[in-house]
């Protein structure tokens, strides 16, 4: 672990620049139009999750926290049936079924990356290469799931990229988002979604950046250490 937060931006930026221009390289060597795409996409989502793990441990450490006391995983939650929605099926047979059958009755979910401290979600975050707002959509609904469970967590969007419109790959010090994505996310009052964008400049489909190279901003790099940090302080009290 390094021993300063600069130390820490220096080799994400170097990873981050090192994998995206070897990852065209790599996949050019496969011929097949739809194995290359696919190659190329979850490299770049991969990468995302890694720097994405490589931030809450660092955070985790920078908050006064010792790692061994956090677990970081994807493991899939138990989303239990609504006993509500199984009292007002009106036929008796299908209600009283599942009654009987009630501990089958879930749904499995998880988000890219889950903190865990003390048997608690403290933090879910989803890691994307990009999003646009109809997959801000799914998200949307898996932490408004999630938190059925564990109302207290916090959620975050972690995104290589934007596509959401607005000023979300602006990379300003207020971030006004956009038409689309507020209304969206007024629609599930229960998550107070935080999206952090790393590389500056709107998604363009046709210049991907592992052929149009961009960056990643440092002061991103920094911000989500200092944002994840604030969280953590708030469980270490």
């Amino acid at each position: 672990m390094e021993k300063s937060l600069n130390d820490f931006i220096k080799r994400i930026e170097l990873e981050y620049t090192t994998v995206v221009k070897v990852v065209d390289k790599d996949a050019s060597n496969n011929s097949n139009d739809r194995a290359y795409g696919g190659i190329v996409r979850s490299v770049k989502g991969k990468l995302q999750e890694h720097i994405t793990e490589e931030i809450i441990k660092f955070a985790w450490v920078y908050s006064g926290g010792k790692l061994s006391d956090i677990e970081v995983n994807s493991k899939k939650i138990k989303i239990p049936i609504r006993l509500d929605y199984v009292e007002k099926i009106n036929d008796k047979k299908i209600k009283n079924y599942i009654k009987s059958n009630i501990d089958k009755y879930y749904y499995n979910l998880s988000v890219d990356k889950q903190v865990f401290y003390q048997n608690q979600l403290i933090v879910g975050i989803e890691c994307k290469a990009y999003t646009e707002n109809a997959m801000l959509k799914r998200i949307l609904v898996d932490f408004s799931l999630l938190k059925t469970q564990f109302p207290n967590m916090s959620c975050y969007l972690f995104q290589l990229e934007s596509q959401l419109g607005g000023d979300y790959s602006q990379i300003n010090s207020i971030t006004y988002g956009s038409p689309a994505t507020h209304t969206l996310m007024s629609y599930f009052p229960n998550v107070k979604l935080h999206i952090h964008t790393f590389i500056k400049g709107e998604r363009k489909v046709d210049r991907p950046i592992h052929k149009y190279f961009k960056p990643i901003e440092k002061e991103q790099i920094e911000k989500a250490v200092l944002m994840l940090s604030e969280e953590f302080k708030k469980v270490l009290k």
